[in-house]
């Protein structure tokens, strides 16, 4: 198991050590990190405490020479390998210009070399297991341009994940070794996901354990019946009778507001239709952003301005493009065109139709933020707290 001293890892590991397993710890955090929780020999204690045997490895999976001593270690120690779980990733959600190379190289080197140094130190083992199961953390494939553009380094680096799957588990069939890929449909709320949007997210998470419950239950399964696949982790657990996921979330009563995860198809039409698009408006422009604007002044109150104390910039790009802010600091609010006359504590940037889609309803902000959609910058925290404001414009829209 490759980075399993934390996170979805740390969660799969444990789930598995309540039936006894005996598991390889291969991660690089030997001492405690200055912002992230849990070592290799944390985990391994929390491992033997829920019933398994735990080998704790210091591996950095760049490094062939750690990789080919864990996988030593391992057979060493329990005798040979039935599972190998790829889980250990690096990311980076940065356009070409802003990804230095040597984050580029780290990406690739964990994600797509990593996953691939792993899986093929391990083969000759699984060769000999009598269910031998490679899964690999990561997403279905899909070309769209939507998953590039914002992040092409980590796309590349994180797809590097996911065509091991696709060409190994042609490439093993006949060795029954199964090779699927497992991704989660929300966002899954670690220590990272912290780092990445801040503690406020965790509202739109679930936790971790939706991950390990799935991943366990494919690996229980005979590895000849299944093997290619790119599986969410709700599809598997609906397969073995789960239908109720709200203990899931981080905030089960926050359990229909969930982010949707990376890499996964949006149901949201690019161009919603709600409403005339060239229907009028009292200040005398026609489209879908001046009615958002205006129905917004409508709900301007002392009250918002008090419980939000922000001022917002949006960057509106597409067939409506343009420049507006939200006034919730001063007065009783205020909106207009342009820019603001005192600095935006937070600025939005997305595309008109997704905009429009955000403020009726039909996307969830913090599920545009995580997929590309849209681009936050200055205060996350204050940003988030517009929420409220566009739930109150569901219905006028």
């Amino acid at each position: 198991m490759t980075r399993a001293s934390r996170g979805i890892g740390k969660s799969i590991a444990l789930k598995a050590a309540k039936d006894g397993a005996n598991i390889v710890i291969a991660a690089k955090t030997a001492e405690p990190h200055p912002k992230l929780p849990g070592t290799i020999y944390t985990a391994a204690n929390e491992i033997e405490a829920a019933g398994g045997k735990a080998l704790p490895c210091v591996v950095d999976i760049r490094d062939e020479k750690q990789v080919l001593n864990a996988v030593e270690s391992a057979v060493a120690k329990f005798g040979g390998i039935d599972v190998v779980v790829n889980n250990a990733s690096a990311i980076s959600l940065t356009g070409t210009l802003a990804t230095d190379m040597k984050r580029y190289d780290l990406m690739n080197n964990i994600n797509a070399r990593g996953t691939f140094l792993v899986s093929k130190a391990c083969i000759p083992y699984l060769q000999k297991s009598t269910n031998p199961h490679i899964v690999n953390i990561s997403p279905p494939l899909n070309m769209k341009p939507i998953w590039f553009k914002n992040h092409v380094a980590y796309t590349m680096a994180k797809y590097g994940m996911s065509m091991c799957v696709l060409g190994m588990a042609e490439e093993l069939k006949d060795d029954k070794i199964a090779v699927n890929a497992v991704w989660p449909n929300t966002a899954i709320h670690t220590a990272a996901m912290d780092m990445l949007s801040g503690s406020e997210s965790k509202r739109f998470c679930r936790k971790p354990e939706i991950m390990a419950d799935a991943v366990y239950a494919l690996l229980c399964k005979d590895s000849q019946s299944l093997t290619g696949q790119f599986m969410i982790d709700e599809d598997i657990l609906r397969n073995e009778g789960i239908t109720d996921f709200t203990n899931y979330a981080c905030d089960p009563e926050n359990k229909d507001s969930l982010m949707r995860d990376f890499f996964l198809n949006d149901d949201i039409p690019n161009s919603p239709h709600i409403g005339d698009k060239s229907s009028k408006l009292s200040s005398g422009e026609t489209g879908k952003i001046p009615r958002i604007f205006n129905a917004i002044e409508t709900n301007l109150s002392s009250e918002l301005v008090n419980k939000t104390g922000a001022i917002y910039q949006f960057n509106i790009k597409g067939d409506e493009a343009g420049t507006w802010f939200i006034d919730l600091k001063n007065g009783k609010g205020a909106i207009g065109k342009g820019e603001p006359s005192q600095p935006a504590d937070a600025t939005f940037t997305m595309e008109s139709s997704n905009f429009f889609a955000m403020f009726s309803g039909k996307l969830k902000p913090a599920a545009a933020f995580m997929s590309g959609k849209l681009n936050i910058s200055g205060n996350l925290q204050k940003a988030m707290k517009l929420e409220k404001l566009m739930n109150s414009l569901k219905s006028k829209l």
